[in-house]
């Protein structure tokens, strides 16, 4: 017979003090829920204590409990909460669960009724960007420091998941990116061609689109095809077991989500994206041929042209970007993933912010990769 939870309330000078008895437990605490929360909101104390040495039985539903029993005093502002009671391994499920869920309860809703000013609103979203930035660069730093521990220990890395990953996001993306890379050479030929000839220099469009292809366009219409297709991808998988709690229920295992889920993403879309920008680079070279083929030069002067002028260091150049762009892609879908919040359009808004902020990381950082080759002479 399942002993129902009980709660004894006490009040010292001191602390307001909670002792708890019996199954804390989905079940168990159904029936003082509701008599905890309401005395810490109508209780003006310095303290919560917290005595679980009575409870017999605890799981993630008690540990859920009594954290945001936690989180309630700390929106009060109270004093740190003091829990005693509890086996190492049910104090270890509690830590785990504080963790994720670290932010204070507020005991009143705030009022909506009052419109903000023009520089309320500039402050709010400027506060929201730094606390977004803030915890994207500290996910970023994690998935590092995993990727750095499994490089050394590379018998961690869940090499299967990684492979399969590597085969959607990569094998399945060539022809969207053959498509796209195509077009993008044969639209850049014939608008180049035009000026060119003018002044019959149509055989420089080869330069032209070799240079362009190679440095530029491949790595970068690459990565925004990824982008949107690979990024989005990872941020409605992660979000679904965001939602459904299987990554609460690994945390709980003792797995580390950023090393069992995140980081085969992140290897494979490393890996992924120079394959499929070298890709993208020939069939680009290759539409930028079907144009000056039309124009009535041979294929041999185009070859010529594009090998005479694109140079190793171009080639180097536009995959080093790419390596930076797959982290990147990998990185945000994953994050955005992870951040997912409930609701119903919870996934899709998570996928839509992984989408955003890889397209905005990328230019960022391949404006940075321009400012730092001109600067370099590359």
């Amino acid at each position: 017979m399942t002993q129902p939870a009980a709660l004894t309330i006490d009040q010292t000078d001191s602390a307001l003090v909670f002792a708890f008895s019996g199954h804390l437990d989905a079940g168990g605490i159904a029936g003082v829920w509701e008599t905890a929360c309401r005395r810490i909101k109508k209780t003006e104390g310095p303290a919560l204590a917290i005595d679980l040495s009575g409870i017999t039985y605890f799981d993630t539903a008690g540990a859920a409990f009594i954290a945001h029993l936690d989180r309630m005093a700390q929106g009060r502002n109270w004093e740190k909460t003091d829990i005693t009671g509890l086996d190492p391994d049910s104090f270890s499920l509690l830590e785990r669960i504080r963790e994720k869920h670290s932010e204070p309860v507020q005991d009143t809703a705030p009022s909506g009724g009052a419109l903000r000013t023009f520089v309320e609103n500039k402050g709010r979203f400027l506060d929201d960007f730094l606390y977004d930035a803030r915890t994207f660069i500290a996910f970023l730093g994690e998935i590092f420091w995993a990727f750095v521990s499994s490089l050394l220990h590379p018998g961690r890395i869940r090499w299967g998941e990684t492979l399969r990953v590597a085969e959607r996001a990569g094998a399945n993306a060539l022809p969207i990116v053959a498509l796209i890379s195509f077009i993008v050479g044969l639209v850049m030929a014939f608008q180049s061609a035009i000026p060119m000839k003018m002044f019959g220099a149509e055989i420089y469009v080869a330069n032209l689109i070799g240079l362009a292809m190679v440095r530029e366009l491949g790595p970068l219409m690459t990565a925004i095809v990824l982008a949107g297709r690979s990024a989005s991808a990872f941020a409605a998988e992660i979000g679904t077991m965001k939602i459904n709690e299987e990554i609460d229920a690994l945390t709980v295992m003792g797995l580390e989500p950023v090393r069992f889920l995140i980081l085969p993403r992140v290897i494979a879309s490393t890996l992924m994206t120079p394959l499929l920008t070298i890709f993208a680079i020939l069939v680009g070279i290759l539409g930028g041929a079907v144009v000056v083929l039309s124009l009535g030069h041979p294929f041999v002067a185009y070859y010529n042209q594009v090998v005479g002028f694109v140079s190793w260091e171009d080639f180097v150049g536009g995959i080093i970007k790419c390596f930076v762009f797959g982290i990147l892609i990998a990185a945000t879908g994953c994050i955005r993933g992870y951040q997912t919040s409930q609701g119903p359009s919870a996934v899709g808004d998570a996928a839509t912010r992984a989408v955003v902020s890889s397209i905005i990381l990328i230019a960022v950082f391949d404006g940075i990769f321009s400012i730092l080759y001109y600067a370099l002479g590359v």
